[in-house]
């Protein structure tokens, strides 16, 4: 058995779309194979541009989409087994999301405090209201804010990057070993997003929480990855160490993204790449 946290192996997912008379196979996923958290947490980055498959192979490991081939085993269990009621509720204990949109993580009408509250009792039933409480404040402080600065307000009353945070902490609530970040900075301001991708750097080194950082923004995965694969058309192109990968590329799928990085002003002739870091 593997010894891995994560264990993607040889991964499909074919749709069919169209009618009764006519129909088509749309391949998503591709014989995909890797592993996270084989030997501590770490942060794995999923890289590819839209159509890529990477946020299909995120919602199978979620176990929203069940795979066409191949298996998918989280902590030794194979995902296509967790299918009661209270399985899923063992598995979401371990996995947690965070969604691209913040805004529409949350209901627009209903507090925010009430979320995370809900979010708390649903996992851990037992308590009085100060215990909760307590908990959900460790929760929002280990994301930069607190309760006092959350409570009774509204999802429209917090910047986005406020909010993003306040979706991390509500997935901490549930104390996972993973969590699926699905491009979880692209609808944040420029200017606060390395903050809420140091905070995924924090997660893995202080709480030992393993990060699956799906997205296309190659600067923030090249910053905070352990690991990463490329997408392309539904299958990986590349895969290895962050950095040697994004430093070297060896497919010219990988090449042309890098080259996509360039310093502003610089002529095509003399491509010169911004340095990532």
């Amino acid at each position: 058995m593997s010894a891995a946290l994560l264990d993607v192996s040889h991964v499909g997912k074919t749709f069919t779309r169209g009618g009764l008379f006519s129909s088509r196979r749309i391949v998503a996923v591709d014989d995909v194979s890797f592993q996270v958290g084989a030997l501590k947490p770490e942060i794995f980055a999923v890289i590819g541009e839209s159509g890529s498959g990477k946020t299909t192979l995120s919602r199978m490991i979620l176990n929203i989409e069940r795979p066409t081939s191949g298996t998918l085993v989280f902590d030794g269990i194979d995902l296509t087994t967790v299918r009661s009621t209270a399985a899923r509720m063992a598995f979401m204990h371990k996995v947690q999301p965070i969604f691209q949109n913040p805004f529409e993580a949350f209901n627009p009408l209903k507090q925010l405090d009430r979320y995370l509250f809900m979010t708390r009792r649903r996992f851990y039933a037992e308590g009085d209201q100060t215990t909760i409480e307590v908990a959900v404040d460790e929760a929002l402080r280990k994301v930069g804010l607190s309760l006092k600065e959350v409570r009774r307000r509204y999802p429209h009353e917090l910047s986005g990057g406020q909010l993003q945070r306040v979706a991390i902490a509500r997935a901490l609530l549930s104390n996972p070993r993973l969590i699926v970040a699905d491009e979880p900075v692209s609808m944040v301001d420029a200017s606060l997003r390395m903050s809420i991708v140091n905070l995924f750097k924090a997660l893995r080194d202080d709480l030992g929480i393993s990060i699956m950082y799906v997205t296309h923004d190659l600067a923030t995965a090249y910053h905070i990855s352990d690991r990463i694969i490329i997408m392309q058309k539904g299958s990986v192109v590349e895969s290895g160490d962050a950095k040697t990968v994004l430093n070297a590329p060896q497919h010219p799928y990988s090449r042309q993204l890098r080259a996509a990085v360039l310093l502003p002003g610089v002529a095509a002739a003399g491509r010169q790449v911004v340095p990532l870091v």
